[in-house]
C-alpha cells in the first residue's frame, strides 16, 4: 500500500504522517508481549533476536516476531518503501516505557547531530495499546523536520505554538522525518505507556518510490506563485502549509527548504514553490 503524492507532499511539509488503529488487536497483544519481553532482557546477552545496526529490514525480527509482523504489514510496509526506498537497512531501535504518575517526561530533541544533507533517515513509532490524553503520548512540533539542530539544543523549548501530542487508538503508527523535534512527554495517567520506535537508513534511491500516478494532476509546474497564479490544490498548495510557530519569514525560508526536498524526491529541478528557489537560481553567476 505505497503512499499517494498527496501523503508524500504533507509529510515533506509537515516531517510526520499519522496512521491510527492500522494493526489489529491481536497482533497489538503479541506485540505487547515481545515488547515487554525485550525490556526486561534490554541490555543483556539475553535480549531475544537483536538486530544490528546495517542489517537489512526484511531479514529484521523474522517470524514469527509480532515486531517484525508489524514492521512488514501492507500500511507500514508500504509507507517505508515509499519514503526509503527498496532496500532500507536497521539503524537501532528502542522500547519506550512511560510509568504511569510519571511526571517528567523527556526534553524536547532532535534524534540526531546537525544534519545538512537532503537525503533522510525515517523513524517509526507503534503504539500497541490506545494512548489517552493523558497518557503521556509522544509530543512532537510538526514542520521543524527541515530545521537542523543538534540533538538536545532545543531541549529549553518547553511549549511552542502548534506542538502536539500524540493521542489514538491501539494498534497505531506514526512515521517521522529523521529531523522531527520531539519527546516523551510526563504521564500523569494510570497506565503504563508502551511504544516502540525505530529509526531505518535508506541505501536505494528515494526518487519516486511511492504511487506517483496522481503526481502529475498534483504538479503544476514552477510557475505555482501566489502573486501570480496558484492551485490550492497542488502540491506546491500541500508544501504552502503554515504551521502556528511560523513567523512570516519563517513560513518563506520553510517553502525553499520544502521545494528542495521536494526537488529530491521527484528528480525534477524545475520544481518550485512561490519563485523562491528559482530567483537564487537564476542569479547564480552574476556579478
Amino acid at each position: 500500500m505505497l503512499l499517494t503524492t498527496e501523503q508524500m507532499a504533507t509529510f515533506v511539509a509537515r516531517g510526520f504522517l499519522a496512521f491510527p488503529a492500522v494493526i489489529p488487536a491481536e497482533l497489538n497483544e503479541r506485540a505487547t508481549e515481545e515488547l515487554e519481553a525485550i525490556l526486561a532482557t534490554w541490555g543483556t546477552p539475553d535480549r531475544p533476536a537483536a538486530p544490528g545496526s546495517g542489517d537489512p529490514l526484511d531479514v529484521i525480527y523474522a517470524p514469527p516476531s509480532a515486531i517484525g509482523e508489524v514492521l512488514r504489514s501492507p500500511v507500514v510496509a508500504g509507507a517505508i518503501r515509499s519514503l526509503a526506498g527498496e532496500a532500507p537497512v536497521f539503524d537501532h531501535d528502542f522500547v519506550h516505557l512511560r510509568p504511569p504518575h510519571d511526571p517528567f517526561g523527556q526534553h524536547l530533541h532532535c534524534d540526531a547531530m546537525v544534519d545538512p544533507l537532503t537525503a533522510f533517515d525515517i523513524q517509526v513509532f507503534y503504539f500497541p495499546h490506545a494512548v489517552a490524553p493523558d497518557g503521556g503520548g509522544t509530543g512532537f512540533v510538526p514542520g521543524t523536520h527541515l530545521r537542523h539542530v543538534h540533538e538536545t539544543d532545543v531541549g529549553r523549548y518547553t511549549h511552542l505554538l502548534g506542538e502536539r501530542q500524540w493521542v489514538g487508538p491501539a494498534g497505531s503508527i506514526l512515521v517521522f522525518h529523521q529531523g522531527m523535534w520531539h519527546r516523551g512527554m510526563p504521564n500523569p495517567g494510570d497506565r503504563a505507556r508502551l511504544m516502540y520506535k525505530i529509526r531505518l537508513n535508506p541505501t536505494t534511491t528515494q526518487v519516486r518510490q511511492w504511487d506517483t500516478s496522481d503526481l502529475d494532476a498534483l504538479d503544476s509546474g514552477p510557475g505555482d506563485h501566489v502573486f501570480a497564479r496558484f492551485r490550492m490544490d497542488s502540491v506546491a498548495g500541500l508544501l504552502r502549509r503554515r504551521e502556528k510557530w511560523m513567523g512570516e519569514a519563517d513560513h518563506r525560508l520553510e517553502l525553499r527548504n520544502r521545494a528542495r526536498l521536494w526537488r529530491y524526491l521527484t528528480g525534477d529541478e524545475r520544481f518550485d514553490v512561490d519563485w523562491y528557489l528559482t530567483r537564487q537560481e537564476l542569479r547564480v553567476g552574476l556579478a
